[in-house]
């Protein structure tokens, strides 16, 4: 069987485990065309009419991928969490068919490495990813978080009670508090761009970024 991937929007997703089927289906809902691949037959079977394209196949054979078209896809996700030894056989093989972008998941900072040597372009922790984001959430005010370096992160806060009523310009955000509000929006309206007039008003929510203490600081005022 062959499923062709030549478009720039295609992608294929190896591994239909929680993180591989959430993700196909996310990507599916982008608009891009997803072809799902799992060795397991039962999993193909149970997501077969909620994905695009879903074949059974092994994907760390060299053999299998060629059949399935997979060296005409640009971007390949190895979504394997379950085996190791699997998720880095799939690497190497989609290595060795010369796919041009491949991500991998990863497990473990040892496992990273192991998915690095053998040609995974991009590796990805979702577990680890989710849980800093989840702990963040929990112990402060944020709506939600999202960590770019060690100390850079972009939040959504509600407008701090202090601050409320007053706008922008007035505020010297950077300078007292080393956060810079990006966006607002007012209640029941969409988000907007701020700028040295926007005032903060109650029940608004802001788009701020900054390091991850300021952020956090900032989400605490009172």
């Amino acid at each position: 069987m062959s499923a062709r991937g030549e478009g720039d929007g295609d992608i294929a997703v190896i591994g239909l485990g929680r993180f591989g089927r959430h993700l196909a289906g996310a990507l599916t809902r982008l608009g891009h065309q997803v072809l799902a691949v799992d060795r397991d037959g039962d999993q193909v079977q149970r997501w077969a009419a909620t994905l695009d394209q879903v074949v059974q196949a092994d994907a760390t054979e060299e053999t299998a991928l060629r059949q399935l078209g997979i060296a005409d896809f640009r971007r390949v996700v190895v979504a394997i969490g379950t085996s190791v030894d699997a998720s880095v056989l799939t690497v190497l093989a989609l290595a060795e068919v010369g796919v041009p972008q491949i991500w991998a998941r990863a497990t473990s900072e040892k496992h990273a490495k192991i998915l690095a040597s053998v040609g995974a372009h991009h590796v990805v922790f979702p577990e680890a990813e989710t849980g800093e984001r989840v702990a963040h959430l929990i112990v402060s005010r944020m709506l939600d978080f999202i960590e770019f370096d060690e100390d850079f992160a972009i939040a959504k806060v509600p407008v701090p009670p202090p601050l409320v009523g007053r706008p922008l310009r007035e505020l010297a955000l950077d300078e007292r508090y080393g956060v810079v509000v990006v966006g607002a929006k007012p209640a029941g309206e969409r988000f907007r761009y701020a700028d040295q007039d926007t005032v903060l008003d109650a029940g608004s929510v802001l788009i701020v970024e900054g390091g991850i203490a300021q952020v956090q600081r900032f989400a605490a005022l009172r």
